[in-house]
């Protein structure tokens, strides 16, 4: 498990060293394969294996939706409804960007609920059933609440995108597991209202995917 800090790419880029890259060299291990994915400028809970088969298996456990991931995010937007489901199939749009659509053929599917925080703005928790591009960033952009630093998508502008990997919970060779990473970097995720509210969601059982 690996907590990843925004603005580093989990593997594969071109400009500098990877979380990979960094993680292979500091543990002196020939190969780590990447279970998933985060968007470099999110922060949180990544997976890697150290041998194929651990690739294997964790990769279909997140394939058959059989791993619980919870993410937090900040919107300076009040959105459409306070929790619910957002569901819908996902194509690209113009310079990288993805939309939300109404079919259903494949469709993206995130159980989100949002805590008022001071100054207008909202906390929000977000449990993606599925992992597609973007997801939680064109979910919350559907809602009218775009996360704050996601200009991609609307946001307002901010030291940060205020989207991070919180919780992730997954079985493997016949153990569960369950890993928490508190969200550091960050203007927003410092102030004390904030750090307030999240550690009240630590015993909610929604959140813990109960």
């Amino acid at each position: 498990m690996i907590e990843k800090a925004p603005g580093v790419a989990v593997q594969g880029d071109p400009s500098g060293p990877s979380v990979l890259d960094h993680l292979r060299r500091d543990l002196a291990l020939p190969q780590l394969f990447p279970v998933h994915r985060l968007d470099m400028a999110t922060s949180g809970l990544v997976v890697a294996a150290k041998t194929p088969e651990a690739n294997r298996a964790l990769s279909l456990a997140f394939q058959n939706r059989e791993v619980s991931k919870c993410y937090l995010a900040i919107s300076a937007k009040k959105p459409a409804k306070k929790q619910g489901w957002v569901i819908g199939d996902m194509e690209k749009a113009r310079g990288g960007s993805y939309r939300l659509c109404r079919t259903l053929d494949n469709p993206a599917r995130t159980a989100f609920r949002s805590f008022a925080l001071e100054g207008g703005k909202r906390l929000f928790v977000l449990r993606p059933l599925t992992g597609k591009t973007h997801q939680l960033r064109v979910t919350l952009k559907s809602l009218g609440a775009p996360i704050i630093g996601d200009e991609r998508y609307g946001g307002a502008p901010a030291d940060r995108l205020y989207l991070h990997a919180w919780r992730l919970e997954f079985q493997f060779a016949g153990n569960a597991y369950h890993y928490v990473a508190a969200p550091r970097p960050g203007e927003l995720f410092a102030k004390t209202s904030v750090q307030s509210a999240i550690a009240a969601l630590d015993d909610d059982p929604w959140c813990l995917g109960v």
